[in-house]
């Protein structure tokens, strides 16, 4: 049963129009993922599914009674609060029973007074059926998963901060069908590990915009399109998707070349003498109007970007020499003691955690920042480019053509006299749009402008701090394609799993406490080759031994990994036997009246309760998943 559906629906903003009749279904715990060029309407469209904004014309049918959880591409203006208020109000009219219960149970735990004990018990008794310390604990347990702490106020945290606070608020509500908005923009490898494995598991119905390839073929059902005015559904994966859009494309255009020459031979004919014009054939002439009717209405592919850097002169051969290299904030060591040497040609990738100081490393490397201890020295004639992830540097008052310009129209590029409206074509602005403030673009318009910048500086060492952020997947490929073939040094930080196997030749990771390890190859590369911590088994007190993890492939459970795997499976039923009967004990009113340091302990205990039970299903998972690999590789 449908529980999403779309009816004769028109979205516009002006000319060409985003969609034009368009219809499709969703039916009840589907996946599906929404799909097309930046600027084609997506981000509307998913807007106008989750109720915040209308079409101009057709039908939105919602289930009813179906709940939804939004995660949009921008942060809201003006959201305040703590993270907690922030991802309760995915709770709908449940947000203030939990705000109130939250705040009483933080009084009973910082002061835990006979008062408070009271206080928290007639909130307990008032809400009762709400079950709110449930939702209370589920908050909790989201915010703790996300790396969300619940009293941070909301303002004070970084992009990708508010960005998984926002996520959290999408999913706290439990939602029948959940509207995700490129949710993986901003946020480390491990956080998107661990949403696209959450998104596997949801049951519900999921509608996801995205432009991470490798997530989109882990968890996309089915593909719908978006494409000049229609939408598509493409039932299968993500790979048939691509092979089977381009055979239609190639088909659409050899029937679009054949409708060319046709019309055109008609149009010679109609266009002959008057005698001619007296014997045609008055059908004929008006199967001509509306060939010339369906030629107008006719909306062409957009065009591809073409990207092209300006390469500088040669620099030489050695780029960037590291000795010794440390650096610390007051709150965290960043890198210490770390040494190497990058060459001419090298294809670095930067990974680590958020705020693991990646982009700080990258300025100590730049020698924009100066290093606390150790040195950093720089080879000869580097011609440095580079891409901020915040694009700080651009001016959201100017126009794009000014902010291109610098005030000549006309500029040498690769040796050649260019125009910037010439130029700009290149990365799909059209003449009316170079004119509009560059504060009106989308986020993708955005990275095509500064990477239009970027370009436009001849360079023999290219430094890309987060480029894949809003690009639609084609210009993504196409900047892999640049990348590729690159003939200098290329530096990039980046969390799209898919776009460093394909550009990274090496990568640098940032692995916390100072420690930087440099592996070979792109992300599935240091997957195999990162290090495991494994116990020795001679003196678990002493200092832990590292091994290489073996390229993935089926393996055997070692003793140990099968130990533990039969051993999780009484823990298992030992963390649901204890929760069962703490919430049994939260949930009897003469509870709040015993000791009030039980109170505060349960209260506390739940949540810690609820980490430890997912960390050993996890874990469980793993193992399980390890030993039947196995067994069907034996088969």
């Amino acid at each position: 049963m449908a529980i999403l559906t779309i009816r004769n629906l028109d979205l516009s903003f002006g000319e060409p129009p985003l969609l034009v009749n368009a219809s499709a279904q969703v039916e009840a715990g589907e996946k599906v993922v929404l799909l097309g060029r930046n600027g084609c309407g997506k981000s509307t469209l998913l807007a106008c599914l989750a109720g915040q904004t209308a079409p101009n014309r057709g039908e939105l049918y919602v289930q009813p009674g179906a709940k939804r959880g939004f995660l949009p591409q921008t942060v809201p203006q003006g959201l305040t609060g703590t993270c907690h208020q922030v991802v309760s109000e995915g709770l709908a009219q449940q947000r203030d029973l939990v705000e109130r219960y939250h705040r009483a149970a933080q009084m009973v735990a910082a002061a835990p007074s006979e008062a408070a004990l009271r206080k928290l018990e007639a909130i307990h008794q008032e809400l009762g059926a709400e079950d709110a310390w449930a939702l209370h604990e589920r908050v909790l347990r989201i915010c703790g998963e996300l790396g969300l702490d619940p009293e941070q106020p909301f303002e004070t945290l970084s992009g990708g901060g508010q960005r998984r606070a926002l996520l959290a608020r999408a999913l706290v509500g439990q939602p029948d069908i959940l509207l995700l908005d490129e949710p993986t923009n901003h946020l480390d490898i491990d956080s998107i590990q661990w949403l696209e494995k959450l998104l596997q598991r949801f049951e519900g119905t999921l509608f996801l915009v995205t432009h991470d390839r490798m997530l989109t073929r882990n968890v996309a059902g089915r593909i719908l399109e978006m494409d000049r005015g229609g939408l598509t559904s493409w039932a299968c994966d993500y790979d048939s998707y691509c092979r089977r859009r381009e055979e239609m494309l190639t088909a659409e255009a050899q029937r679009w070349d054949n409708f060319d020459k046709k019309m055109a031979k008609e149009e010679i004919w109609a266009s002959g003498g008057i005698k001619a014009r007296r014997t045609r054939n008055e059908g004929r002439v008006r199967a001509l109007e509306a060939m010339r009717e369906e030629w107008a209405s006719r909306r062409k592919v957009q065009k591809k970007a073409r990207l092209q850097v300006q390469e500088a002169e040669r620099s030489g051969e050695v780029i960037i020499e590291v000795e010794d290299l440390g650096f610390a904030y007051p709150s965290r060591t960043i890198v210490k003691g770390f040494s190497t040497r990058i060459m001419r040609g090298d294809h670095i990738g930067l990974l680590g955690r958020n705020g693991s100081g990646k982009t700080t490393m990258l300025r100590l490397l730049l020698g924009t920042l100066t290093p606390q201890t150790g040195e950093v020295r720089h080879g000869v004639n580097l011609e440095v480019a580079y891409f901020d992830q915040l694009k700080a540097n651009l001016n959201l008052n100017e126009s794009v053509k000014e902010s291109i310009s610098q005030g000549q129209d006309l500029f040498e590029f690769d040796g050649r006299p260019t125009h910037v409206y010439a130029y700009l074509d290149r990365f799909l602005f059209e003449r009316a749009r170079c004119d509009v403030p560059v504060g009106v673009l989308s986020g993708g318009e955005r990275s095509r402008l500064v990477l239009a910048r970027l370009f436009r500086t001849p360079c023999n060492v290219l430094v890309l701090d987060e480029p894949t952020n809003d690009l639609d997947v084609e210009t993504l490929e196409l900047l892999e394609q640049l990348l590729i073939e690159f003939k200098g040094t290329l530096l990039v930080v980046s969390h799209d799993r898919e776009f460093l196997n394909n550009v990274v030749t090496s990568t640098m990771v940032m692995e916390g406490d100072g420690q930087v390890g440099e592996y070979a190859g792109g992300y599935y590369d240091w997957v195999a080759q990162r290090p495991v911590v494994v116990a020795s088994p001679k003196a678990e007190a002493g200092p832990k031994k590292e091994r290489q993890r073996p390229p993935d492939q089926p393996r055997k459970l070692t003793f140990k990994e099968a130990a533990e795997l039969e051993g999780l499976v009484g823990r298992i039923g030992a963390l649901e036997d204890e929760r069962a009967e703490l919430l049994a004990q939260l949930a009897d009113p003469a509870f709040y009246k015993s000791n009030p340091a039980q109170v505060v302990e349960a209260n506390r205990r739940l949540p810690e309760l609820d980490g430890e039970l997912e960390g050993a299903v996890t874990r469980w998972a793993e193992l399980e998943e390890i030993r039947e690999s196995f067994a069907r590789r034996k088969q």
